[in-house]
């Protein structure tokens, strides 16, 4: 496998793409308000000292100990809510407040788990986390996206892990551990679907975790309402497609990605190519449709 095969995507930023893309994040904004302030600190960890000393005249001992922190931040949450788009969405907004010019975003692929020869996962990820360093140089900053990361940072105390499994996970700690001394210009942004099955060691060493829910019937409206902009829809029907894309019979409400993936589609290839969009053709189809079922956190 070449180096260039390890990662899906990389980005330099800011990146105009992930902006527009940003506006179409419902609820980004108050997410990104909620953590900015420790993500500041995190990107800025090498300026402690010069904060110490400009407001306490000294180098108070607290700053050591936040110094240490791992620059790791663990989304996770249901399929389907947005935390891999919105860690990609930070990293830009990020790196448009900061000016750092020519930073680096990089989305971790799953082919970093490799053909399944001995020592070969460990290796592709000791690979990906040298081409992030080298990205960052000496004044650059870098920031690694892992999507799925269940898929590579499982307990090492489930019964059913391979050593090769095990192996990963140190190798990924181990570099987590390195990139402390880089003072905040590299981070890591771990997403996944089931924190419970993230390696203890992961989760101690996250200084940011930040839980994704499926949206309440405020939010499935208010995304209706600005994805169907131009289709001839009333409040009374956006609060009807808002209702019956929620909890019903025992089945969880829509998240976004239903909403956006599969509603939206089948209802326009109903009414393409000889019909304008209507509401029936989106109620009919919220109606008959299941939303993604809950993938349990056990």
């Amino acid at each position: 496998m070449s180096q260039c095969n390890i990662f899906d995507s990389k980005t330099v930023l800011p990146d105009s793409d992930l902006a527009a893309r940003q506006k179409t994040l419902l609820g980004f904004d108050a997410r990104y308000e909620k953590i900015h302030d420790q993500l500041r600190l995190l990107l800025n960890l090498n300026e402690l000292a010069d904060w110490s000393k400009k407001h306490h005249g000294q180098r108070i001992p607290l700053c050591d100990l936040v110094a240490d922190q791992y620059p790791l931040v663990i989304f996770y949450g249901d399929v389907g809510t947005g935390k891999t788009a919105t860690a990609e969405c930070i990293a830009n907004r990020l790196a448009k407040e900061s000016g750092t010019e020519d930073s680096m975003l990089f989305k971790l692929s799953n082919r970093v788990r490799g053909s399944g020869k001995v020592g070969e996962m460990g290796t592709l990820l000791t690979q990906a986390f040298q081409e992030v360093i080298q990205s960052a140089g000496k004044n650059r900053r870098a920031i690694l996206v892992i999507d799925e990361g269940d898929s590579l940072a499982a307990s090492r105390s489930q019964e059913h892990s391979h050593h090769e499994d095990k192996v990963a996970v140190n190798t990924l700690i181990q570099c987590i551990d390195d990139l402390r001394r880089f003072g905040g210009r590299i981070v890591v942004f771990l997403c996944t679907n089931r924190l419970s099955v993230l390696d203890a060691a992961l989760q101690r060493r996250a200084a940011i975790v930040e839980e994704f829910l499926r949206p309440n019937e405020d939010e499935r409206r208010e995304l209706l309402k600005m994805d169907l902009t131009g289709v001839s829809l009333t409040e009374s029907q956006l609060a009807e497609l808002a209702s019956v894309t929620g909890p019903k019979n025992g089945a969880p409400g829509w998240t976004f990605s239903d909403i956006r993936t599969r509603l939206y589609p089948a209802a326009l290839a109903s009414a393409f190519p000889n019909q304008p969009l209507s509401f029936t053709h989106l109620h009919e189809v919220a109606k008959n449709m299941r939303p993604s079922p809950i993938l349990e956190d056990f």
